[in-house]
């Protein structure tokens, strides 16, 4: 496995486009608008990343002061080179190719779409609204609760997100959130903006 895969990998989940709610009512009938999709393909080969070692999986994550209580799924890269995102916008997905909340160095990045034509505003709208310091607890698969404490929210358009930081292997333990924000562009179905909060352990 190399740092330029990963890296590519990676890059698909900040590239992919999150659907935006609508403000009309959708027939039973109408076929729903379809998600957008990433201008950039990556290599079809990051689908057979692995993780290197075997970890306790985030499994939910808790934002007290914003009313954020989710579920967490494992999630990987699709056969078509991007990287998987949960269609249930209350579900959130963890980069399983990367560290867990249990890894002693590097980033957890867990991701989910900000809202959807169909199931409305997801939890992760929430993230840019979190107040200074605010508490985040991401509970693992062996039952431990990790505790973090926010240290930045920021809005950063997609070609702009520092990929090699915010997936780091091995730089201090934090958590990095990840959905979109920032404008949506009717013609392309893309948000501008990624919408990335930094967490660190309590």
């Amino acid at each position: 496995m190399t740092a330029r895969i990963l890296a590519l990998a990676a890059m698909a989940l900040l590239l992919v486009g999150c659907t935006a709610t609508s403000n009309q009512s959708i027939a039973p009938d109408a076929v729903p608008a379809p998600r957008p999709t990433a201008e950039v393909n990556i290599p079809r080969q990051s689908a057979a990343l692995q993780p290197v070692v075997q970890v306790p999986a985030p499994v939910r994550i808790q934002i007290p002061s914003v009313s954020v209580d989710i579920q967490i799924a494992p999630v990987g890269v699709e056969a078509s080179g991007y990287m998987e995102i949960p269609e249930n916008i209350t579900i959130a997905g963890w980069y399983r190719y990367g560290p867990s909340p249990s890894s002693d160095t590097g980033s957890t990045v867990i991701t989910a779409h900000v809202d959807d034509f169909v199931q409305g505003l997801g939890p992760f709208a929430s993230l840019s609204s979190m107040p200074a310091s605010a508490e985040i607890i991401v509970t693992t698969d062996d039952g431990v609760d990790h505790r973090y404490i926010l240290e930045s929210v920021q809005n950063i358009q997609k070609e702009q997100v520092p990929l090699d930081q915010v997936f780091d292997r091995d730089g201090a333990p934090r958590i990095v959130l990840i959905t979109c924000g920032g404008q949506f562009d009717e013609n392309v179905r893309q948000y501008s903006d990624n919408v990335v909060a930094i967490a660190n352990p309590l």
